[in-house]
């Protein structure tokens, strides 16, 4: 199921519509009244006005037909509804128009493959199949001497941003305990906890999520407020992976897990640890449920 759209007013004039989606405004009308697609009602001075959804659905669209779909199938396709069915592309498809559209720069190409991916498989899924093989493919390019970091920065940007667009479409106040995530405070890399919260939200799960670069006075002192039933701590790298927060947390009478290839290299501390998504899903799910 995917859940409504957050919306926003009709602002979008047809013309830059048309400019955006590289179409002619004669095309935009046509589709409108072939497909019923656009917006249905006129702004100020009697013009049509595109909304930031309206916009999304068309990008998906043309997406569609530039992969060989019918237009009428794209078209209902993309302004369908939760019940329209989706097309099916391979995951390796996914990834290299991400990855294409990350060194073109073309961040408003990169939100709307996301929105599409992550509505379609799922935050789970786009996580382990699309985003962190692009990802690594990145860091692979770094490593052999290429610097792309608008490229790199672009991206994690937007997936930060589809992420938090995603999570948001499911209710806020959850009954229960929440799972308390957290980024170790020297840590910088946030996004695979990004991908945890918003796995968690679409199941049900209350969560609590903190964000990167919080002291570890501030984490202590939210595992203590908050009453979580799991305090996850994140670490990418060796450096940033504080025992000495988890600790702190565990003597406060948390349970407290460690997730990231961080806590490595400091043994068995006691803590349960993952190193991928479904595992931490699995032991935040048996803490939120037990």
């Amino acid at each position: 199921m995917e859940p409504e759209d957050v919306d926003t007013p009709p602002v979008w004039a047809p013309g830059k519509v048309a400019e955006l989606l590289g179409v002619s405004p004669v095309t935009l009308r046509s589709w409108s009244a072939r497909y019923g697609i656009g917006p249905p009602v006129r702004g100020a001075g009697r013009h049509r006005r595109y909304s930031d959804a309206d916009v999304r659905r068309l990008q998906h669209m043309r997406r569609l037909v530039a992969r060989g779909i019918p237009v009428r199938e794209a078209a209902a396709t993309a302004f369908g509804g939760p019940s329209a069915e989706r097309p099916e592309f391979p995951a390796a498809r996914r990834v290299r128009e991400l990855a294409e559209a990350a060194d073109d720069l073309r961040s408003a190409s990169i939100a709307g493959l996301l929105d599409e991916t992550l509505s379609t498989l799922g935050p789970a899924a786009a996580w382990t199949d699309v985003l962190a093989p692009v990802l690594r493919g990145l860091g692979d390019r770094w490593q052999s001497g290429d610097l792309c970091f608008a490229s790199e920065w672009t991206l994690t940007t937007e997936i930060s941003l589809a992420l938090e667009r995603f999570s948001r479409r499911f209710p806020e106040a959850v009954p229960g305990r929440p799972v308390l995530l957290a980024c170790c405070p020297a840590e910088r890399h946030s996004l695979p906890m990004e991908a945890l919260r918003a796995t968690l939200a679409e199941a049900g799960v209350p969560v609590a999520y903190l964000g990167q670069l919080v002291p570890a006075e501030t984490v202590a002192d939210l595992a203590e407020r908050l009453d979580p039933v799991l305090v996850l701590l994140w670490s990418l790298a060796p450096p940033t992976a504080d025992d000495l927060l988890a600790a702190r947390v565990r003597d406060l009478g948390r349970a407290v897990g460690t997730a990231g290839p961080g806590w490595e290299r400091l043994g068995d501390r006691g803590f349960p640890r993952v190193n991928d998504l479904p595992s931490a899903v699995r032991l935040a799910v048996e803490h939120a449920r037990a």
